[in-house]
């Protein structure tokens, strides 16, 4: 019987063992990945490669950042690391290396007319998020815990409280902006995309919306559609004008404000069920039937949906939890959908890790 089998579950050969210890290492040092990255950002390394014509050295490198001449050799490191990691490349043919632009560090660049993703970077790789990993222990065991979410435990309040305090709100604003800009101007390119939002009958409330960006380039691409973006109103107050986009200050789990469709892009996630179903339920007042056009349009992460292609992709999927999120499979949404009372849902594969969910009254 396989009960009365005994083996040694720990007994490895000695290469296994080795084997191990690399792996174990690898992932105790995986945060220097992403504070490298931080600190490219913050030195401006991309921009550096990108004004020498999209090839450096490290003495260029050194002259566009300018840091002290005592850390040259901690440069090199960095770069190092930046190399290995995939956020530059590096090409050594005549004994003096030369760094160049990889497909990841081209997001990084603020000029050439394409949204950066440099503020992201600095959002998510902040001093706020990241220290709220380390309560991970006390969030899990304590029963003060049991009704927090991770930021909360740690820094005493929610990270909306947080932002609303003026604590890193302009920052997370940025990157919100970044990422929408980012996003829609590709999103709106590809046939899937494109046809969703052209098939918007007459105008279109970007719940949650920040600074609008979203709304403007949909309203860019589609100029039928009046758009409006509702936030908070310190949310509201620092936007931007856009001459195409109208601000309404608000809060969604009271109000919505009527329109043929509904966006909520990176919205839900940041939600436990129970406020997903009542902000779906203030979506649903604030759309007509199904024929006569309305919808709510979400753009988020399906966990293991077909389509979502290599590593990469399914672990970006799932690290994203780590952030305080709730990253749902494809039954989870649904669960949540109908209990809000909608009645048919679609699903559309886009060419990022985040696809087009079409919900219907």
């Amino acid at each position: 019987m396989a009960g009365m089998i005994k083996h040694d579950e720990l007994a490895m050969s000695a290469d296994e063992l080795l084997q191990a210890q690399v792996e174990l290492y690898h992932h105790c040092f995986a945060f220097v990945k992403s504070l490298a990255l931080k600190t490219a950002t913050d030195l401006r390394i991309p921009d550096a490669i990108h004004s020498r014509g999209g090839a450096a050295t490290l003495s260029d490198l050194a002259a566009e950042t300018r840091i002290h001449p005592t850390k040259l050799s901690s440069l090199r490191r960095l770069m190092r690391v930046l190399t290995t990691s995939g956020v530059f490349s590096i090409v050594d043919d005549t004994g003096s290396a030369v760094y160049k632009l990889t497909r990841v560090s081209r997001l990084l660049v603020g000029a050439g007319g394409r949204a950066s993703l440099s503020p992201v970077v600095g959002a998510f790789v902040s001093p706020f998020p990241v220290a709220a990993l380390f309560s991970m222990r006390e969030w899990f065991t304590e029963e003060r815990a049991a009704s927090m979410s991770l930021f909360e435990v740690a820094h005493g309040r929610t990270m909306w409280e947080t932002t609303a305090a003026g604590r890193g709100g302009e920052m997370f604003n940025a990157a919100m902006a970044a990422d929408s800009r980012f996003t829609m101007e590709n999103l709106l390119t590809e046939d899937c995309g494109g046809a969703v939002f052209r098939a918007v009958k007459g105008s279109l409330v970007d719940v949650g919306g920040g600074h609008g960006a979203a709304a403007s380039a949909i309203a860019r691409a589609f100029p039928h559609v009046k758009c409006t973006v509702l936030d908070l109103p310190h949310v509201v107050a620092g936007a931007p004008a856009h001459d195409n986009v109208t601000f309404v200050a608000g809060d969604m789990f009271d109000h919505i404000p009527p329109a043929d469709v509904v966006l909520l892009k990176w919205i839900l996630h940041d939600w436990n069920d129970e406020d997903c179903v009542k902000i779906l339920r203030r979506c649903k007042e604030a759309i007509p039937a199904r024929d006569a056009g309305g919808k709510v349009i979400i753009i988020d992460t399906v966990v293991g949906l077909a389509g979502s292609q290599g590593v990469v992709s399914k672990e970006t999927e799932v690290l994203l939890d780590g952030m305080d999120g709730i990253e749902r499979e494809e039954h989870e949404w649904r669960k949540i959908f109908f209990e809000a009372g909608f009645t048919d849902f679609k699903i559309t594969t886009t060419m990022g890790i985040r696809p087009i969910i079409e919900l219907y009254p």
